[in-house]
């Protein structure tokens, strides 16, 4: 049981949890909301709850770990993308405990973000991975966060529709460093994602076969994928294996690092440079994957195939990759044209003669 008492004119409450004792002040000099805040206290003990005064220890920090912790046990793909958002959220919220986590807080988070010039949906990325912390922290047992506050998402507007031309792609190969050149031409020409390349094991492709497989459940969307390896890319697989062999040491990962001794992991800043030498700056490596949806559908491979090599799950994002370039404009019009040619020579007269006779009239 808790009790009340008076610590100079300013009520405290008493009580126990787990044997251990805690107090806490009331802020108040009328004993009837000490009472109420020693109930809500002991409610909260009773449903299993920690105790409001243990979530003042409770800091970022520590909703930061289980965050990260969480991604590296159920496997999550993209834990280097948690851990960018973890480092900007820690800019703000450093050293800052779980009830000091508020909305004005949140939005000064926001305001500060879209000065350093990120954007909108970069933000909301990092909010969402605030959020999730929260709500991770709400659903343990016991419970470290009380509340999970009230989180404003940004508009976003930014839906990417870069892509590169074949020429530009060339260019954009001959300027990368050698271990990446193979790395991104397997991209161009799958359309898959970066993590599952740079995840690309050997157990993965059968040389005979002329195939690579993902499986089932290794993918964003859970399902299988097979395809099958051209002239080139079989060439830059076999050359893979051949640098693996020469150097005396085979790794898993079919495109190794720089060094050979592990999976690609961080090529920004190889990317932005090529990039820019080739003349295409602020390219990304998603690009690649609009530029192989559009080159397979342009090259007569019918949709269904393509999804099924590129990994898309419903139409409607394909069709989002499936980008409109200025060159379809010119030959869509001009196949307009055309036909409409056609059309005026099989019958009499023309546009002109038409207008020509309703003006004399």
């Amino acid at each position: 049981m808790g009790s009340v008492y008076l610590r100079g004119n300013v009520y405290w409450i008493k009580y126990y949890r787990q044997g251990k004792c805690y107090r806490e002040s009331s802020d108040s000099t009328k004993k009837m909301v000490a009472k109420k805040l020693l109930s809500r206290r002991e409610g909260e003990i009773a449903q299993g709850k920690v105790s409001g005064v243990q979530f003042e220890k409770v800091l970022f920090e520590d909703l930061a770990d289980a965050f990260l912790r969480d991604y590296r046990i159920n496997q999550k793909k993209s834990v280097v993308k948690a851990e960018r958002s973890v480092n900007h959220l820690k800019k703000v919220f450093e050293r800052i405990s779980v009830p000091q986590i508020t909305t004005p807080r949140i939005n000064k988070f926001i305001e500060y973000r879209l000065d350093e010039g990120a954007s909108n949906a970069t933000v909301n990325r990092e909010l969402s991975a605030l959020k999730c912390m929260l709500n991770l922290g709400a659903q343990q047992t016991p419970p470290i966060v009380d509340r999970v506050p009230h989180i404003s998402m940004l508009e976003e507007n930014n839906v990417r529709t870069g892509f590169f031309e074949h020429d530009e792609f060339l260019a954009l190969k001959s300027c990368l460093p050698e271990y990446l050149k193979g790395f991104v031409t397997f991209g161009y020409k799958s359309g898959w994602r970066v993590s599952e390349i740079t995840g690309l094991k050997w157990s993965n492709v059968d040389l005979e076969k002329r195939v690579v497989c993902l499986e089932i459940g290794t993918t964003k969307n859970k399902e299988g994928r097979t395809i099958y390896l051209d002239d080139e890319l079989m060439g830059i697989f076999n050359t893979q294996r051949q640098l693996q062999k020469g150097g005396n040491k085979i790794i898993p990962n079919v495109f190794p690092n720089r060094p050979g001794t592990g999976p690609i992991k961080d090529f920004r800043k190889s990317w932005k440079t090529a990039c820019k030498a080739a003349g295409v700056p602020g390219r990304i490596f998603h690009d690649l994957r609009r530029t192989a949806v559009r080159n397979m559908v342009r090259s007569g491979i019918p949709e269904r195939v393509a999804m099924m090599i590129s990994g898309h799950k419903t139409r409607a994002v394909f069709e989002r990759y499936n980008i409109v370039s200025e060159d379809d404009l010119m030959v869509a019009a001009r196949k307009q044209e055309k036909y409409l040619k056609n059309q005026l020579g099989t019958i009499s007269g023309t546009v002109t003669k038409i207008q020509n006779k309703k003006a004399s009239s």
